[in-house]
């Protein structure tokens, strides 16, 4: 644990426990919402076969994204995983969203 509090900058194990608590709060609730977010788009398993996983996975991520800033936020970690989501866009090349 000692790495990943380096690695992040994170100094009390109160912390990480707050962050990793946001990441299963996150990554449970876009699981749970991508059922209707899937409905509200007319995307359908019926429609699309095989196709409509990675389709949803696809459509998750931007859902992810938000609400991982968003919880963070209501946790008192806005800071924290709103660094991580600019680090995180700009490796996968979209970093001229955060330039001025």
């Amino acid at each position: 644990m000692k790495e990943l509090k380096k690695r992040w900058g994170i100094e009390s194990n109160f912390q990480l426990t707050i962050i990793f608590i946001v990441f299963a709060i996150t990554g449970s609730a876009s699981a749970w919402l991508s059922k209707p977010f899937c409905y509200w788009l007319g995307i359908s398993k019926e429609d699309l076969g095989l196709w409509f996983t990675p389709i949803r996975l696809i459509l998750i991520f931007p859902l992810y994204q938000v609400l991982l800033v968003l919880i963070g936020f209501l946790f008192g970690q806005f800071k924290f995983f709103w660094g991580f989501e600019k680090k995180m866009l700009k490796r996968m090349g979209l970093g001229f969203l955060f330039k001025k």
